[in-house]
């Protein structure tokens, strides 16, 4: 089962992806996050002189594919997250699940200003993630899609439910 969760920056796919390993502790599962199959920084878009880590082109899609592939004849149930995890249609096709966690743009906006992962980011930077989001990060617009309100707490049963296993 290979199942995918996408979503704004921000918006709850890793806390939902580590919430699924501890559901399914007794099954063989692995996480893929697809911020882990950035490109070197050399070879990433530039946005203003600033590296644009939101832009499609800053992750190594072949190797994000590979791994999935590779992961899921070793496990049973793969987990592939990421803001841009629909973006490529090979990969997309991988997906036996597909999760979308929405959020609205003043949520994004209160925990983007709390995340300080990557150190502080400027304004007009935390504006062309969420722009970045709305162009490369949407869901699919057919197909078996759970979307989950990023909002408030994330009913497991239901997403379990979901995912049939």
């Amino acid at each position: 089962m290979i199942i995918a969760i996408g979503g704004a920056s921000t918006a709850g796919k890793t806390t939902l992806a580590r919430a699924l390993r501890e559901f399914y502790h007794n099954r063989k599962v692995i996480t893929l996050c697809q911020d882990d199959f950035v490109r070197p920084v050399e070879s990433i878009p530039l946005v203003r002189d600033r590296i644009d880590w939101e832009h499609p082109d800053s992750i190594d899609h072949q190797a994000f594919l590979n791994a999935i592939v590779s992961e899921s004849n070793e496990n049973e149930i793969v987990i592939a997250e990421g803001l841009m995890v629909f973006w490529h249609e090979e990969i997309g096709r991988l997906f036996d699940r597909s999760i979308f966690v929405k959020v609205d743009y003043d949520t994004f906006l209160r925990r983007k200003a709390l995340d300080n992962r990557w150190g502080h980011e400027p304004e007009w930077y935390v504006q062309h993630i969420w722009t970045s989001f709305e162009v490369y990060g949407r869901p699919p617009q057919s197909g078996n899609l759970l979307i989950l309100e990023g909002t408030k707490r994330i009913d497991l049963q239901k997403v379990i439910q979901y995912i049939g296993i």
